[in-house]
């Protein structure tokens, strides 16, 4: 199904809760651009830099102690490649492209477009134990600080470069525990929520 409406739908999400499983199959369903870990691809291309130069500092906080220059930024090479991501998803959004965004903040800095639908993806922990043990091969204590780690990382990630917090309620047009009505059940929620969302647009 696709729109002529400018729709961009950022997808947020606890590590284990399938948000990047739900985030692709949306996409698919509304013939959207998915912009996931490919992102630093995209933006490697548009600059001119080895994708590997900018995956070291990936979701890496800010950090105000460590600087270094990138392709003539100058700031600390987290934040180097933390805007350039920004930036062209601002650049994609003010083309009027639609897309599906995971993370990377873009519930904040595309927060003035009518066309943006943010939500936020949460699951149980036990699920969330039991899919990334059986996704990493982790046993379930390593699987449960695995997850507290990476969540930990994102919170840190876009509490650093947002002035709102991670993972919040208010933070985000609507909240979702995956583990509720599964993956398939979520994404046909979602779907219900985000043509009612559209049919409003102007």
């Amino acid at each position: 199904m696709k729109t002529q409406k400018q729709v961009i739908i950022s997808i947020g999400r606890e590590f284990g809760s399938a948000g990047h499983e739900i985030a692709e199959r949306i996409a698919k369903r509304y013939g959207l651009s998915l912009y996931d870990h490919n992102l630093l691809r995209e933006v490697a291309d548009s600059h001119n830099v080895n994708p590997e130069e900018l995956e070291i500092f990936d979701e890496m906080k800010h950090n105000k102690f460590l600087y270094r220059t990138v392709k003539g930024m100058s700031s600390s090479p987290a934040d180097n490649v933390a805007m350039m991501q920004f930036n062209f998803l601002r650049e994609k959004a003010e083309k009027g492209e639609s897309f599906v965004v995971v993370g990377r903040c873009s519930e904040t800095i595309l927060k003035d477009y009518e066309g943006l639908i943010s939500i936020f993806i949460i699951g149980d922990m036990d699920q969330k134990i039991a899919r990334v043990a059986r996704l990493y091969g982790k046993s379930d204590k390593e699987a449960e600080r695995f997850i507290k780690e990476k969540d930990r990382k994102r919170k840190k990630y876009h509490d650093s470069h947002c002035k709102t917090k991670w993972s919040e309620p208010h933070v985000y047009d609507l909240s979702l525990n995956s583990s509720t009505l599964g993956v398939e059940g979520s994404v046909e929620f979602l779907s219900s929520y985000i043509d009612k969302r559209i049919s409003k647009m102007k």
